[in-house]
């Protein structure tokens, strides 16, 4: 267990420290993020006024392809010199691998989702931090869920062409009951009588799924990456 952890330290230290260097993903995936709720805004708020449950979608829409966005260039780094061969050929357990760049990839998110939070709360007069700890949870474990089936799938369309478009063809499918347990586990907290034992269940219901989805792709990506 110790190896594992040491492993999986040193791929989150490794992408950490090449992207505090350039912040190319994060300074990408900020600004995907900020002009999807722009646009949205111009969108559902008229008036003032943002159209009943429109907050809850907004910010789950824009996780959902800011996400997307950076485990499109979670294993980018690795294509090139030979770097996956390298990280793969190390004795080393291969699920350390895939929790580290997961691990990653949840950091970089979480920032994201700090900046974005605090636009759509804004921008749609949403009482997002009325029940602060529930929406925390609530976004954590639906990051954990899509962020980790999008790193299996990002691991396995690495050697391929057409990984950008095939990302989100084979990532939303699978994914959208996440997103749909976090858009209504959010509007039942955003709404003007909060509906906190609905947000009980909604965030039930996405632990059940990491636990879930998680599972499968420590138990998949070994054999993923061999063939």
């Amino acid at each position: 267990m110790r190896r594992f952890l040491q492993v999986t330290w040193l791929v989150v230290r490794k992408d950490l420290r090449v992207e505090s260097r350039n912040k190319e993903m994060l300074l990408t995936t900020l600004f995907f993020a900020v002009s999807c709720v722009l646009v949205f805004s111009f969108g559902f708020v008229r008036g003032g006024e943002a159209i009943e449950g429109s907050a809850s979608g907004v910010l789950w829409i824009t996780i959902a392809f800011s996400g997307t966005l950076a485990l499109g260039r979670a294993f980018e780094r690795e294509r090139h010199h030979d770097a996956l061969r390298g990280l793969l050929m190390a004795p080393v357990d291969r699920p350390a691998i895939y929790v580290g760049k997961l691990v990653g990839v949840l950091l970089l998110l979480a920032v994201v989702e700090a900046l974005v939070v605090v636009m759509v709360a804004f921008l749609f007069q949403a009482p997002l931090f009325r029940h602060g700890w529930w929406l925390l949870t609530l976004l954590s474990l639906g990051t954990i869920g899509f962020a980790s089936v999008g790193t299996l799938f990002s691991a396995m369309l690495l050697r391929t062409r057409s990984r950008a478009v095939l990302l989100p063809v084979l990532l939303y499918p699978v994914t959208i009951p996440v997103l749909i347990m976090g858009v209504s586990g959010t509007f039942a907290l955003v709404q003007p009588e909060p509906d906190l034992v609905l947000a009980r269940v909604w965030v039930s219901l996405l632990f059940f799924f990491d636990i879930v989805f998680v599972t499968l792709a420590l138990w998949t990506f070994e054999p993923v990456m061999t063939e």
